[in-house]
């Protein structure tokens, strides 16, 4: 029962990103950001049931909610659940959004070489993070331009939407440090959320 509720609250979190990329895309970035919220908060209800190490979700929970122009609620939240415990790319993915969004650079460095262990795009993601968290605006550019770049080769993308969500996320995280790089793509809303 557990199981299938934690599979449901997930797919629920998906189909509402789906639902508000669209509206991102379409240019109604108001109707995004409700839509956004509440997709943060099926992530959240579905890890909390989830099984351990289901680190995705609080990516996907922070993702929504940075987009939507928040996250510290989401941040402090992922902080409470991971401690000091981080010890896999997923989950010094999460910490290390969650320290961008908090101001905490020295930890969203440790993050960043936490996440280097894993896949090519946990890479392009720590680099973004490192980046941002040395205020190195050049390096940033090229971070998102890169994370841009792999959206744009996919086939196939997570909420059935083509849309580079990750850049989204840390494009809003960039311009609440006056680092934004302004990619433009036909995977990104002519402005952001």
């Amino acid at each position: 029962m557990v199981e299938a509720e934690h599979l449901r609250l997930q797919a629920d979190a998906i189909r509402l990103d789906g639902e508000a990329y669209r509206r991102l895309l379409a240019g109604d970035a108001d109707g995004a950001r409700v839509i956004l919220r509440e997709a943060a908060t099926a992530y959240r209800r579905s890890w909390e049931v989830a099984p351990p190490r289901s680190f995705g979700r609080l990516v996907g929970m922070l993702k929504a909610a940075v987009i939507a122009g928040g996250g510290a609620d989401e941040a402090a939240y992922v902080r409470g659940q991971i401690g000091g415990a981080a010890d896999s790319p997923p989950s010094w993915y999460a910490l290390g959004i969650a320290a961008l969004v908090d101001g905490d650079d020295a930890l969203a460095r440790r993050a960043a070489a936490g996440m280097r262990e894993g896949s090519e795009a946990f890479g392009r993601a720590a680099e973004a993070i490192g980046a941002l968290a040395d205020s190195d605006g050049g390096r940033y550019a090229k971070a998102v331009a890169a994370i841009v770049e792999d959206f744009e080769q996919r086939t196939e993308h997570l909420t059935g939407v083509p849309i580079a969500d990750t850049a989204l996320m840390f494009e809003s995280l960039a311009q609440r440090r006056d680092l934004a790089a302004a990619p433009t793509s036909a995977l990104l809303p002519a402005t952001s959320a």
